[in-house]
């Protein structure tokens, strides 16, 4: 197929890619325009049964002909560049963190090469769905809403948000969170619509995980609500703030976005996923990028676990 003409990043000065990326991605990308709905519908136990496939096309069935890419052998990837661990540019300027790494890994059992290019957060799932990227990766919550843009592989990791704040601050817990008190969130994020309709609050809004947690540190909001895997990334000891509350969700699991008229990429994706899964590359992936999740338990709490119903996690 003929490429595109975008301009494809594999490795970018940090300064650059930190420019060009307004935005922030974890479980929060853009939501379709329009009324907001509960950011965490579609994310109950039946909903994750319906969209988990009972299993997947073996690996050597996948005819890479038939994929649908921009370009021939090679998957274009729309990612972010500032939420550690999941999504960012090293300083050597390599794209990186759990998402991305485990993206390369999916590609090289489907033998495609792997090219990231930064975009903007708000504009990821539309990008997918007009065929800009093949893949968006991004820690993207699959909820119904965002099922009405894009399709979505099966989950690779699952959801859960942190309520981030001073360590002196008023606010102690999500309950703790009421009228009065300022609450940062990353624009268009299901933390965003989490506040708006879940706590019933006006959040005061941001473009990026960077902006808003330096906000938070100058006392300009009280609080933020935020992916945890973001939080993590940023608070650091000493710099006077805190992960106050952790909410779990494992229902609501994340996965890549793909053009929904697309269905010969999302399977070999789905079929790749449980490779991945199957030969212990995921379980060694999460327990490199996220440090609390180093045994089995802490990978897949309450049962959860990746990739289609059938697939098996390696005994060790």
């Amino acid at each position: 197929m003929k490429t595109k003409a975008m301009k494809w990043l594999t490795s970018v000065p940090v300064a650059v890619a930190l420019a060009v990326s307004l935005a922030a991605c974890g479980t929060g990308t853009a939501q379709p325009s329009g009324t907001p709905t509960d950011a965490l519908a579609g994310s109950d136990q039946q909903t994750l049964d319906k969209y988990t496939t009972k299993d997947v096309t073996a690996l050597d069935k996948i005819d890479k002909s038939k994929l649908g890419l921009i370009t021939d052998g090679t998957l274009r990837v729309g990612t972010l560049s500032d939420a550690p661990p999941n999504i960012f540019i090293d300083p050597s300027g390599k794209f990186t963190g759990y998402d991305n790494e485990l993206l390369r890994a999916i590609g090289d059992k489907l033998e495609l090469k792997v090219e990231f290019a930064s975009t903007k957060f708000q504009a990821l799932l539309s990008q997918v769905k007009n065929k800009q990227f093949d893949v968006g990766s991004s820690s993207i919550s699959t909820t119904d809403a965002r099922r009405e843009t894009v399709a979505f592989t099966n989950g690779y990791d699952f959801g859960y948000m942190a309520l981030v704040t001073k360590e002196d601050a008023k606010a102690q817990a999500f309950a703790d969170l009421k009228s009065g008190l300022r609450v940062g969130v990353v624009s268009g994020s299901v933390q965003e619509d989490y506040v708006k309709n879940t706590l019933n609050l006006e959040p005061v809004s941001f473009p990026d995980y960077n902006t808003v947690f330096a906000s938070l540190k100058s006392g300009q909001v009280d609080a933020w609500v935020s992916p945890s895997q973001q939080a993590t990334g940023q608070v650091k000891p000493g710099d006077g703030t805190k992960i106050a509350e952790k909410k779990l969700n494992t229902q609501n699991f994340t996965a890549y976005a793909v053009a929904k008229d697309n269905p010969a990429l999302l399977e070999a994706l789905n079929s790749a996923l449980d490779a991945v899964v199957a030969d212990g590359t995921w379980a060694k992936q999460t327990s490199q990028w996220y440090t609390d999740r180093k045994t089995a338990a802490e990978q897949t709490p309450e049962g959860w676990k990746p990739g289609s119903k059938a697939v098996k996690l390696p005994a060790n």
